[in-house]
């Protein structure tokens, strides 16, 4: 009975430590509050979609910050002052050390549009209405320790939808926010997964025979099917101008196709082989 407990102590324990290791890998990502650009808050107004914009901009700002964790890959760390820190920041010139993170990233809307045709169809007594939203954003990536720019990224969205609606319906309620939601969400995603890609390339964690392992899950845009090509790394590339390193050169080895996916790894066949190695870079093929 004494060896039974010990066992399951032991065994809680190793657990407990395991837990703890994974999570010690974790960074930290720091997300300022989604910020409109005062040229096109200005637009919005007079174009009397001010507050499809602003709807827009606070759906985002939880959906963007649930789909970062959802990678599994960082620790999101809590927005509390983080605004005033990064005004603060910007006055002095100071790095932001917000919690202990490691990356700072700052999204802000650059561009939207919603724009709703509408046509009438006396004979049934309908109208159809078609609406379209463009939304264009930047996620700037910022290392926090160093206040250095690592990365600005360009996201645009062009969404179309044609909804139909009985005649004198209006594009208020749940017509808008249904779509509000979705263009919303898609866009979270679409940020999320690049500044993943940017920060942590996918790569390839281990390969049996023609079967690979990817070191990304649910959450991270991977879905069965896809096709997503496979790269070496070679040596640094550095610009004889500035002496700024420009990342590693990359030589295509091969593509896989997705097979299965988990909470946190896929799996996907070999279909091209030219040298996959483990360890290798792994990137969607779009």
């Amino acid at each position: 009975m004494r060896n039974y407990i010990r066992t399951i102590l032991i065994t809680l324990f190793c657990a407990a430590l395991l837990s703890n290791l994974a999570n010690a890998q974790l960074k930290k990502v720091a997300v300022g509050t989604i910020k409109i650009n005062p040229s096109i808050e200005a637009a919005a107004k007079q174009a009397g979609t001010l507050n499809s914009l602003q709807r827009v901009a606070e759906a985002i700002d939880g959906q963007f910050v649930f789909a970062l964790s959802s990678t599994r890959k960082y620790k999101v760390v809590p927005r509390d002052d983080l605004d005033a820190i990064l005004e603060e920041s910007g006055l002095t010139g100071n790095a932001v050390d917000v919690a202990g993170s490691d990356y700072l990233i700052v999204p802000e809307i650059d561009d939207f549009q919603d724009v709703v045709q509408r046509a009438v169809f006396g004979g049934i007594g309908e109208v159809v209405e078609k609406r379209k939203i463009r939304l264009g954003m930047v996620a700037s990536i910022y290392d926090s320790k160093t206040n250095e720019l690592i990365e600005a990224l360009s996201f645009q969205l062009d969404n179309k939808a044609v909804e139909q609606q009985l005649q004198n319906a209006t594009s208020s309620g749940s017509f808008s926010e249904g779509l509000l939601r979705q263009i919303a969400t898609l866009m979270a995603s679409k940020m999320a997964n690049r500044v993943v890609d940017v920060i942590h390339p996918a790569k390839i964690i281990a390969l049996t025979g023609k079967q690979v392992t990817i070191n990304r899950g649910d959450g991270t845009g991977v879905s069965k099917g896809q096709e997503w090509e496979i790269f070496a790394l070679g040596e640094e590339m550095i610009d004889p101008d500035t002496g700024e390193s420009l990342g590693s050169s990359e030589v295509m080895v091969g593509l896989v196709s997705i097979q299965r996916v988990t909470p946190r790894f896929s799996t996907a066949i070999v279909t091209e082989d030219y040298g996959i190695v483990k360890g290798a870079i792994a990137r969607s093929k779009k």
